[in-house]
């Protein structure tokens, strides 16, 4: 009887693992060297081991590993084995940094002026959790919630952070004042922030629909002036029930302007539905766009 062939393949990609390692390297330097030093609360599991921290002093790097425990039991029956391995690895690579990081003898004097730390710190770490986030890691904890709610309800991952922070961030007034639990917050607003940015690029389309009887010539129009690709939609007016042709076409946001003054000069009752594309992935965006020419 021949062996049955496993079809499991981890496809993982050492980039990946990279990057996620650099993430979480510099999402922990900013808990060290801000939220730490300075006395400001985080939330999620991070927020709960500088409550065990502040507590019963408890290093967050081994914390943060045993407080994942029971976590990582769901991340395993929803996320996959694949997400599961990032998520592991994530949440490691986050405990061994925060242990390193807390034996490095760097200083950053800020003379602890928390608005700072809490600027500091949601700029470190919304920026090393987005690129986390971005190549599919994860750094553990509520994290593995939060993609879950991505995945299946369609929610970003900052704004479920940023609810199940404020919870995590109430329960820190066991060891924090008033004053510091405002600027705390100015830090969690700018880390879910910084994360949506990251996570998305800095970089942004614009889908763009057209609703006008002059769709072939202004299909020809962006083709040939923008040199983007179209694509028509068939569509019936909900009054007139009269057939129509939708022009769909993703631009630059740089684009905009000059594809608003097209269809004016061509049709200037033409109806324009712009769009924030977060995404876009293809010719033109990802891939190699034909070069244009210009004399002047």
């Amino acid at each position: 009887m021949a062996k049955k062939e496993s079809r499991f393949k981890l496809d993982i990609s050492f980039v990946d693992l990279f990057v996620i390692a650099a993430g979480t390297a510099i999402y922990s330097f900013g808990i060290v060297f801000f939220n730490i030093y300075n006395h400001l609360a985080d939330g999620g599991v991070t927020g709960i081991t500088l409550i065990l921290r502040a507590l019963f002093h408890i290093d967050p790097a081994y914390s943060t590993i045993l407080v994942n425990v029971p976590l990582f039991a769901i991340g395993y029956k929803f996320l996959g084995k694949k997400d599961m391995f990032y998520t592991l690895y994530g949440t490691i690579a986050l405990a061994i940094f925060l242990w390193i990081w807390q034996r490095v003898p760097i200083v950053i004097n800020i003379d602890h002026d928390l608005l700072l730390s809490a600027i500091g710190a949601g700029l470190f770490g919304g920026f090393g959790c987005g690129i986390v986030y971005r190549f599919g890691g994860t750094t553990g904890g509520v994290d593995i919630v939060a993609r879950l709610f991505e995945r299946f309800k369609g929610v970003q991952m900052g704004q479920t952070l940023l609810t199940i922070d404020v919870i995590v961030l109430l329960s820190s007034l066991i060891y924090l004042n008033i004053r510091q639990m405002a600027y705390t917050l100015i830090y969690v607003w700018i880390f879910s922030v910084i994360v949506n940015f990251t996570q998305r690029g800095a970089y942004t389309a614009r889908g763009i629909l057209i609703i006008s009887n002059e769709s072939e010539k202004i299909s020809n129009a962006i083709q040939e002036e923008l040199h983007r690709g179209v694509t028509f939609l068939n569509a019936e007016g909900g009054y007139s029930h009269k057939s129509k042709q939708i022009v769909y076409c993703v631009v630059s946001p740089s684009e905009l302007h000059t594809l608003k003054k097209l269809v004016e000069s061509i049709d200037e009752e033409a109806f324009i539905s712009i769009i924030e594309v977060n995404e876009a992935i293809g010719e033109g965006f990802t891939y190699k766009r034909p070069k244009r020419f210009k004399l002047i």
